[in-house]
């Protein structure tokens, strides 16, 4: 079975001919375009680790299929241990890149579409899983790199799919033959879409009776016909092409090389659908979803913080203040928040149970928490280093000015640290922190794996709150509390009786 080097990951972008669109451009091979190469770079981290034998154990995984040791990234979680697992691989990568390193979408469409097509088929008697096992062979047997499509442009919120004007608001059926489906829409805020190999769609929603033709999942390889992607743009991203030392992460840049997937007439045959007009199983695929993908950011996201939160004490000690009490306290601070993230992604992971399908997933309650947690947490820590690292991360000369014969010496001399520090050393770590706690990174962990509403909802559909009720009633002798009955010996009423009886005696 093969696994495939960083190297060869990249190699094989080059045998696809995809229609993609940026800043007015036609581009058909990725790798010939300058701006999308941090993020193939980045992408391509996620093989080189799995091939190295240090990180083996966290990075590859048995095949429940084939026996065959594979890339984690295309395993079907079945245990606890490959849900924590898991949540290590996402902050390793992290740590590794210090952005958004794509393939985690994928991965979770992978297991929520595993999960629902067994509980589909087994209601329904259709043959979605089987399908869907044979897809998921196919992208174990070649360690191929999937991107999930789930979001759609949505239109006008307050009119659901089938009311909407727009034929872009929603991905939906258009057509249906003997031989497969033909759809058309859109997908928008794709994560790592034009250097992936297949488009795994799912529907963005639950789905009412009217909005049965945008009830639809299913895989097709990136360069299928009638596909164009439009790549968007990012935070000072031009600043890549115009000097290393500008960009602030030149290697990996900034959050996951995001895209809208355009679908026009695109034909998709019978063996590689997932679900098609099934719209009461929509919510239960995206809860699914949802659930997988939110617990990871307490894993990706704390990675990427131990990388700013390392960042933050180098310009500290650059600058002769590291060990500074209010620098002690403020890295603390930030390690403590980051840590808190942590705890509950490895919570809601422990705290996993096995589905009917026999695979495994994430406590749902505690992985809405951990999305919360970091859509609030993430800002904090990066505040801080904001405080630590002072203005100079949005107000320093471009590397241009430091080449300059007349200046370069100059602004040097301004911006230097202590003794033994190279000044050039301080403009990229600044930079780095700017790329990280500045652009697109903050708001990916504001809305990536949904808005903090949709967390809020989640949490208190699954708050038991009238359990919660139940307990403060027990307590407060407002319902019978048959455990404390048992400890006394007697009743509440009884008791209490006699317990005035004994005070009254006592005074």
């Amino acid at each position: 079975m093969a696994r495939m080097t960083g190297r060869e990951y990249v190699e094989s972008l080059k045998e696809l001919e995809l229609e993609v669109y940026y800043m007015g451009r036609k581009i058909t091979r990725v790798t010939d375009e300058l701006m999308f190469m941090p993020h193939i770079n980045t992408a391509a981290m996620t093989y080189e680790l799995a091939c190295d034998p240090e990180y083996a154990e966290i990075m590859t995984a048995t095949s429940h299929l084939s026996g065959e040791t594979i890339n984690r990234f295309t395993h079907i979680h079945h245990s606890i241990d490959d849900l924590v697992k898991k949540i290590r691989m996402m902050r390793l990568l992290g740590q590794k890149t210090g952005t958004c390193f794509q393939r985690c979408v994928g991965l979770d469409a992978l297991n929520a579409l595993y999960t629902t097509t067994y509980d589909l088929d087994q209601e329904r008697g259709t043959q979605y899983h089987r399908n869907f096992k044979k897809f998921l062979s196919h992208v174990q047997s070649k360690d191929l790199m999937s991107a999930g499509a789930m979001t759609d442009p949505r239109g006008d919120r307050s009119f659901r799919p089938s009311e909407q004007k727009s034929p872009y608001a929603y991905l939906k059926i258009t057509n249906r033959n003997q031989d497969g489906i033909i759809v058309n829409g859109a997908k928008a805020h794709i994560t790592g879409a034009i250097n992936s190999h297949e488009i795994i769609v799912l529907p963005t929603r639950a789905m009412g009776e009217d909005d049965r033709e945008f009830a639809v999942s299913f895989a097709t390889p990136v360069n299928t016909r009638g596909i164009k992607y439009i790549f968007s743009r990012q935070t000072n991203d031009s600043r890549r092409l115009e000097s290393p030392l500008d960009s602030g992460n030149p290697k990996y840049a900034i959050v996951g090389g995001e895209a809208v997937i355009l679908f026009k007439d695109v034909f998709i045959p019978w063996e590689r659908v997932f679900m098609a007009g099934e719209a009461e199983f929509c919510a239960s695929l995206v809860e699914t979803f949802a659930g997988n993908h939110r617990a990871n950011y307490g894993g990706c996201k704390v990675g990427l913080a131990d990388v700013v939160i390392g960042a933050s004490h180098w310009i500290a000690d650059a600058h002769g203040v590291a060990k500074a009490s209010h620098i002690v306290d403020k890295l603390t601070d930030m390690i403590a928040m980051a840590e808190t993230c942590w705890s509950c992604s490895l919570s809601c992971s422990y705290e996993g149970h096995q589905t009917p399908s026999g695979s495994y997933s994430i406590n749902p309650m505690l992985a809405n928490v951990t999305k919360l947690n970091i859509t609030k947490l993430a800002y904090e820590w990066m505040r801080v280093a904001h405080d630590i690292a002072g203005g100079k991360i949005i107000t320093l000369p471009s590397e241009k000015d430091l080449d300059m014969p007349e200046l370069g010496d100059i602004i040097r001399e301004c911006f230097s640290g202590r003794d033994g520090v190279d000044v050039d050393d301080i403009f990229k770590m600044l930079r780095l922190i700017e790329n990280m706690s500045v652009g697109a990174g903050l708001p990916e962990a504001m809305h990536g794996a949904g808005s903090p509403a949709a967390q809020k909802i989640m949490i208190a559909r699954r708050s038991g709150i009238d359990r919660k009720r139940v307990y403060a009633e027990t307590i407060a002798g407002i319902r019978p509390d048959q455990l404390f009955e048992s400890i006394v010996g007697m009743n509440e009423a009884e008791y209490w009786k006699k317990t005035r009886d004994r005070i009254k005696n006592q005074q």
